[in-house]
């Protein structure tokens, strides 16, 4: 159910992508697209995040304890790293410290970048973002949901 729902906001977003780089030519038009898929970026990515961590509350927990859970995953936003290791370590210690590790450096800087630029961009700023760079934190955005994905037991 989950890898359908995740497959889903990947491929939708994966089609937008491709249809961008039609616009190679046009820096102007392909700067509007990277503006724009920055945003659905960060946004697959606080949705995935979302997605993951209900969907095992809900096959962990007790019912009054999902629905509590569910309750404040529903509320995360804003997915930088930091946030994102905050969720994580209310779920497990050793999920989180696993978590740091496979992402310091360039996929923590690349996620912090998604969402600074996407807060900047949903309040009007001028940002210097590029559509290679965005493509390369889209890459990265991936990458984070494998790894977050990755360790959380399925059953």
């Amino acid at each position: 159910m989950i890898e359908m729902q995740l497959l889903k906001y990947s491929n939708r977003l994966d089609n937008l992508y491709k249809k961008a780089q039609i616009y190679d030519s046009d820096i102007e038009m392909l700067s509007e697209w990277a503006k724009y898929l920055c945003v659905l970026t960060s946004a697959y990515l606080e949705q995935c995040i979302r997605a993951i961590f209900a969907d095992y509350v809900s096959k962990k927990a007790h019912p009054s304890i999902s629905k509590f859970a569910q309750h404040h995953i529903k509320n995360f936003q804003n997915p930088k790293m930091e946030k994102i290791y905050q969720l994580v370590g209310c779920f497990d210690t050793a999920w989180l410290e696993n978590l740091k590790i496979n992402t310091e450096g360039e996929l923590k800087d690349s996620i912090d970048s998604i969402v600074a630029n996407r807060n900047n961009i949903a309040h009007g700023r001028d940002v210097g973002l590029t559509f290679a760079n965005l493509q390369k934190y889209y890459a990265a955005v991936q990458s984070v949901l494998k790894i977050v994905k990755n360790q959380i037991p399925s059953n």
